[in-house]
């Protein structure tokens, strides 16, 4: 099947679904996908991922790998994917003989910031003022002055960054030098720091046959280049702000012709404007919030997408804030300061007594500092009734917010 085709009619549940790639977002996928009556072959070469263990089938191997890549495709109805650093050419592989959502070029589109920015530029959207760094030879071209106008600012890696990672916070033209050799001297872009007010996150899904479903806007706080919470409604955004974050994101799906669940990131900025920083061509961490208090969630909307049915209610029924759950919550620190080497258990049982809790592990064998091992979702009647125990949460498994 080409890789522009949809299914001509929807497939049905009983029949296989592909997942590339068995980390947490693939997990979740599995449980709406089996919750409406498919089954699930997970590619992904760990025996132990957290999408493998509760998928119907694992195919343990290289996501290159195309006598495994056959059997995927042979096996599904339908592909998608969880991670954006998944080979855009698998993915075109897999769709010359099954229907494969999002498509690769989508991909190979968001796995690049040189592409991604531009992408989102020519869809109308703003974007951060930037200078292209493609090589050491094109740095050597750019004078102090031709630099200046976006510093100061963040180099970033045009591949492979995520999380914070690839990044180097630069405030002159020496230091863009500095950090372009200590980041190997890739493809990078030089992007202008912005006085950022806060950053907000708009999850649409597109369906095979155009139609578009958008979630509420979510409010995100980080902490050292990892979402920490988010908050849904986004509190701080006016009615005006955010359908203009959420038609925006619209206008990239479509431009895209995206089918399947698209995040795009958007930063707010001191004078009202706002642009946008990156988009992931996945379900996202932000939108996890979804599972308890949206009629559907994102996780079911993937589903929905890249099967043809008819695409889910987005409609949020309760306040929300969802609260990250890294590694670090498994060494607690120490009275006598500092923190434990040894791991140890986290009092889920507390957690689990909070009314608004509803609690989330991946299943990750081994909990190390900065590994995304979970996240708790909190529920309400108010917004503030959320936070409040998203707070409480917090300081219980000792997770600064500040």
């Amino acid at each position: 099947m080409n890789p522009e085709n949809t299914p001509v009619s929807p497939i049905m549940p009983g029949a296989w679904l592909g997942m590339v790639g068995g980390g947490q977002l693939g997990r979740m996928f599995c449980f709406a996908a089996q919750a409406m009556g498919y089954r699930v072959a997970v590619l992904d070469p760990d025996e132990t991922s957290p999408a493998g263990s509760v998928a119907d089938r694992h195919l343990r191997a290289a996501y290159t790998d195309e006598a495994a890549l056959t059997e995927l495709a042979r096996l599904c109805a339908a592909v998608s994917t969880e991670f954006e650093n998944v080979p855009a050419a698998s993915l075109d592989f897999l769709a010359r003989s099954t229907f494969v959502s999002p498509a690769g070029r989508c991909v190979a589109i968001a796995q690049d910031r040189i592409a991604e920015k531009r992408f989102i530029a020519e869809a109308g959207v703003p974007v951060a003022p930037h200078v292209v760094i493609e090589s050491s030879e094109a740095l050597a071209a750019l004078d102090d002055g031709q630099l200046a106008h976006v510093l100061p600012g963040i180099l970033k890696t045009a591949r492979l960054g995520y999380d914070g990672k690839g990044q180097v916070r630069v405030v002159s033209a020496d230091e863009v030098r500095d950090a372009y050799s200590s980041l190997g001297g890739v493809p990078c872009v030089l992007e202008k720091r912005l006085p950022l007010k806060f950053e907000v996150s708009a999850l649409v899904a597109r369906g095979t046959n155009g139609a578009t479903a958008v979630y509420p806007l979510a409010q995100n706080l980080h902490r050292g280049g990892v979402l920490s919470v988010t908050v849904v409604p986004a509190p701080d955004a006016s009615p005006a702000l955010a359908q203009q974050a959420q038609l925006a994101a619209i206008s990239i799906a479509e431009k895209l012709g995206y089918v399947g669940v698209l995040c795009v990131e958007f930063f707010l900025l001191e004078d009202g404007s706002f642009v946008a920083n990156e988009m992931a061509p996945r379900p996202h961490n932000s939108g996890h919030y979804t599972v308890d208090a949206c009629a559907a969630s994102q996780f079911e909307q993937q589903v929905r997408a890249m099967t043809g049915m008819p695409l889910g209610d987005t409609r949020q029924h309760s306040p929300a804030v969802m609260l990250n759950i890294l590694g670090d919550v498994w060494f607690p620190v120490d009275p006598k300061g500092g923190t434990c080497s040894t791991p140890a258990t986290p009092p889920w049982h507390e957690v689990a007594a909070m009314p608004a809790a509803r609690l989330h592990l991946y299943g990750k064998e081994e909990a190390r500092p900065g590994r995304k091992m979970g996240h708790v979702n909190f529920t309400a009647a108010t917004l503030d009734e959320a936070r409040t125990a998203a707070r409480d949460c917090a300081r219980l498994l000792h997770i600064p917010l500040a």
